[in-house]
């Protein structure tokens, strides 16, 4: 397997820190994934920027699906870098 992170795109700072509570428990992490504010590609204004949850996988042992149904319950949208 191979080391893979996980983003979740979310609308905004009060969903994200939501979710990200829930995907520590969803992978039975010991803390929270952090939570920043990022400018995503073709973004020319502040106020177009997301938040986003990072979630780093050693070893790809996470199940991305569970990540994307997180993320859609949250109006949000997961990507793998």
């Amino acid at each position: 397997m191979t080391d893979a992170r996980h983003i979740l795109v979310l609308p905004d700072r009060d969903t994200a820190e939501e979710a990200a509570e829930e995907v520590a428990e969803l992978l039975d992490l010991e803390e929270w994934p952090p939570v920043v504010r990022e400018a995503l590609a073709g973004d020319d204004d502040a106020e177009d920027a997301q938040w986003v949850i990072v979630v780093e996988d050693p070893g790809g042992r996470h199940d991305a699906d569970r990540l994307r149904a997180l993320a859609e319950e949250y109006d949000g949208w997961l990507e793998r870098d």
